[in-house]
């Protein structure tokens, strides 16, 4: 539990340029009825091979190394009507859910690769986050923030959606560019903007490099994520307490004004959880970590047990929210939302 006397303020971690306390207010007041339990919607991103190939025609080599060159953008708050998850179909999971640990995965070969970046739009706009491969039965998963693929301002899923792992500083796609499929949210986060439930599973096609041939850019298929870069694990209801390292690709200014990250490498922080709230953000079981991560990293991993010789742990959470005490002039934390049950129903719904 954060003391009241440091009166943190939270804001939304994949904008740039975001002053504290920008976004305070941003799950409006109307927003008062309840999902029921358990509801999980998987949405459908790009299902057709024309919808595939028009995002990989909108993420060219060129694009994408003109989008690393430039600062993560803010989406804006949700907007003052509340809903259900769109064009969102319910998907059916067991009555009991069993908790335990999924174990990470290592790729087929080399050592594991699993941490990059999400592009996406929402509506006529274009955004960047954080993200990580994980381990699923498909083989075919990418664990982000709920803001980093549903944007609950117009109950639409985040079109033109690419997780890049490993990005090189120039945009480069060294391990394939994965487009999403479909992505799998619990029905809170579209209805009430609760980012207690801040979090997506979104399963993603088999990957492609663009290769030239005959002069042009051509996409040639590498086969599934997991088997490319690995996955990393998954745990549950691990209450606070735990050593946690979280990992993120930070590009935004600190409330100070100092820019002491680009977004065009990876980084990482590493601390101990504890109980956070954010009435403005209807958080009631985040957990933080002391972090002086900015804009950029939203939907980067945290992970537990993580080994940083086969670069692989169990996800514990992902980053959501920044805070700042005002001390310093840098931001003291970034929190998750809770991974529990209704996580775990989530993750199963992408991955099976």
């Amino acid at each position: 539990m954060i003391p009241r006397v440091r009166h943190l303020a939270a804001a939304a971690l994949s904008g740039a340029l975001l002053m504290l306390p920008a976004l305070a207010g941003i799950v409006p007041a109307s927003a008062s009825a309840a999902a029921p339990a358990n509801r999980v919607f998987a949405i459908d991103m790009a299902k057709t091979d024309a919808q595939l190939k028009s995002v990989l025609k909108q993420w060219s080599p060129q694009k994408l190394a003109e989008a690393e060159k430039a600062s993560p953008a803010t989406p804006g708050p949700k907007s003052d009507a509340a809903g259900s998850a769109g064009n969102g179909k319910p998907v059916t999971l067991p009555s009991k859910v069993d908790p335990r640990d999924v174990e990470p995965a290592a790729p087929s070969s080399g050592g594991a690769r699993t941490f990059g970046k999400v592009f996406f739009s929402f509506g006529d706009k274009e955004f960047w986050c954080s993200a990580s491969s994980i381990a699923a039965r498909n083989g075919s998963v990418v664990a982000t923030a709920g803001h980093c693929a549903y944007d609950i301002r117009t109950l639409k899923p985040a079109s033109n959606w690419i997780f890049v792992p490993n990005p090189g500083p120039d945009g480069s796609a060294p391990d394939g560019i994965y487009v999403g499929a479909s992505v799998a949210v619990h029905e809170q986060w579209p209805w009430t903007g609760d980012y207690d439930y801040d979090y997506a599973f979104v399963t993603v096609h088999p990957g492609i490099k663009w290769e030239n041939k005959n002069g042009e850019p051509t996409p040639v298929s590498v086969g599934k994520l997991q088997d490319n870069v690995g996955g990393q694990g998954l745990t549950i209801l691990r209450k606070t307490g735990n050593t946690v390292h979280a990992f993120g690709y930070p590009a935004g200014a600190q409330p100070n004004g100092t820019r002491p990250f680009d977004g065009r490498s990876l980084k990482s922080c590493t601390g101990t959880t504890s109980w956070t709230k954010s009435p403005s953000f209807m958080v009631k079981y985040g957990v933080l970590l002391p972090c002086n991560f900015t804009s950029g990293v939203s939907g980067g991993p945290w992970l537990m047990e993580y080994n940083a010789g086969t670069r692989l742990g169990k996800l514990n959470g992902v980053n959501s929210l920044t805070w700042y005490s005002g001390a310093n002039g840098v931001y003291d934390g970034t929190s998750s939302p809770y991974f529990n049950k209704d996580t775990l129903a989530v993750y199963l719904a992408a991955g099976s």
